[in-house]
């Protein structure tokens, strides 16, 4: 059934959007249209800013018992509608149901519910010397979201920034707009002040360039490519305003010589293929030993027959289509390119069979990956994976280093203290060892081009905070 939005949120309210061509939301496994969302305008934009200006004071002064309270209302509010998350998610982006249950609708869930907490137990003053150092919230904040965690992404800046007590306004991606819908819903279920979150649906060049140049937006908080990101800095920029920015990554899985290597290489492709590889921490290179490379290539084979390309509502299926012909197509001139700069096919390519219908891209191994080739350097951001032999330790850290990203990683060994002694090496924002989980407490951000500043956790709270010293 198609989900037609012809409506805004704004200043506690839904809003009917003003005349305009409809923005079109296609199912990627299907190709058909499942639903439209309004195309906002710069003066919509507008409309939003000012009540999150108007709004924000009052939130500010909010007790932070109380803050707390709302956000726990809107955990409750979402855990209700996980199912509905789930689902949509499914049809917008692709993911199988699975993992749309597991991740796209479960971790924002767990993200949330740490911030309850923080926001209630906020971090104390310091006292040093004779001032004593206090933060407060920085302002209106404006949140621009990508398509391929859609509600995470938006969880991971509005609960901090509701937390540290600013008032936001966001823009979700136009591709994945509506599960923002659902997550709007529950937020004026949850009974939120007016004013405090507004949502502005449009186009990056409409509606984001307006979000990310409006005079009375206090930081902007960004998540996508690294071009848009340098766009945004420069709009930012022009009125010193504070950006926060998790951008491109191109992550290296360092498997060590001396490591279980039937586990790594089987999270590895795991993690290289999650989200049909639409994930910006993918450790879409993985460097492995040369004495043990060619049973690692075999290995990785292996795993990737698994990997079944279908229908996300079919529980056989592992991995579903790309989020748009578009990126489709772009993968797969990467994988045609890396080919012909001298990669080796192992798994997948360009003939592999896929569905006839649905943006579908099979997944791909490709082994003797040149580290300065275009396909190891590059963000593909599809279900392609480099293999690159390494001749030692230093030469591992000197390829996994050759990227002007820096997001995530991984290392492999038998011997702790050796994965830590490299982990510790590597440029890059977090690295797991031997396939340690997830932390959503742990700060998430990159080195280089793959950012400015961090998420989630008390580091994710302190990024919409100003810091103030009183002397006394």
């Amino acid at each position: 059934m198609e989900s037609v939005r012809t409506d805004f949120y704004l200043d506690g309210r839904w809003v009917r959007a003003a005349g305009g061509q409809p923005l079109e939301v296609h199912n990627p496994t299907t190709e058909e249209v499942i639903g439209t969302v309004p195309a906002g305008t710069a003066e919509d934009v507008d409309r939003a800013v000012t009540a999150a200006r108007a709004a924000f004071e009052g939130w500010a002064a909010t007790d932070p018992a109380d803050r707390a309270a709302h956000l726990d209302r809107l955990h409750a509010a979402l855990t209700a509608r996980a199912d509905d998350i789930a689902h949509t998610v499914a049809g917008e982006l692709g993911t199988p149901l699975k993992v749309a249950t597991r991740v796209q609708a479960g971790l924002p869930l767990t993200v949330l519910r740490s911030y309850v907490d923080l926001a209630a137990h906020p971090p104390a003053p310091q006292t040093v010397g004779n001032s004593l150092v206090v933060r407060e919230p920085v302002g209106v904040v404006g949140a621009i979201t990508p398509w391929n965690y859609p509600l995470h992404q938006i969880v991971a800046k509005l609960a901090p920034a509701l937390a540290a007590g600013c008032a936001l306004v966001l823009k979700p991606s136009e591709l994945t707009p509506l599960t923002a819908y659902l997550l709007f819903d529950a937020i004026h279920e949850a009974g939120l002040p007016p004013g405090v979150v507004n949502l502005v649906t449009g186009t990056g060049p409409v509606v984001g360039e307006a979000l990310a140049g409006h005079p009375d937006v206090d930081l902007v908080s960004f998540t996508g490519s690294t071009a848009t990101g340098r766009r945004i800095t420069h709009l930012a920029a022009d009125r010193i305003a504070r950006v926060s920015l998790e951008l491109g990554g191109k992550s290296a899985n360092v498997i060590l010589d001396d490591a279980d290597l039937a586990t790594a290489v089987k999270v590895g492709v795991g993690n290289a293929f999650l989200n049909s590889g639409q994930t910006c921490t993918a450790w879409t290179r993985m460097l492995v030993h040369r004495d043990r490379y060619d049973e690692a290539l075999d290995l990785a084979a292996k795993a990737t027959d698994g990997y079944r390309l279908g229908d996300p509502l079919d529980p056989a299926t592992r991995l579903g289509p790309l989020v748009s012909a578009q990126q489709r197509d772009r993968v797969r001139d990467h994988i045609a390119r890396g080919l012909a700069d001298g990669g080796r096919l192992i798994a997948g390519g360009p003939d592999a069979p896929v569905p006839q219908r649905g943006w579908f891209v099979a997944p791909t191994v490709i082994a003797d990956v040149d580290p300065d080739s275009t396909l190891a350097q590059e963000e593909i951001f599809g279900p392609v994976l480099a293999v690159i032999p390494v001749d030692d330790d230093d030469h591992a850290v000197r390829v996994a280093n050759n990227s002007r990203y820096g997001l995530a990683g991984a290392v492999w060994s038998g011997d702790e203290e050796r994965a830590l002694r490299v982990a510790r090496r590597l440029r890059t924002g977090a690295v797991d060892i031997n396939g340690a989980p997830f932390n959503p407490l742990a700060p998430f951000g990159g080195y280089k081009q793959s950012g400015l500043g961090r998420e989630l956790g008390v580091h994710g709270l302190e990024e919409f905070c100003e810091v103030k010293a009183i002397q006394r």
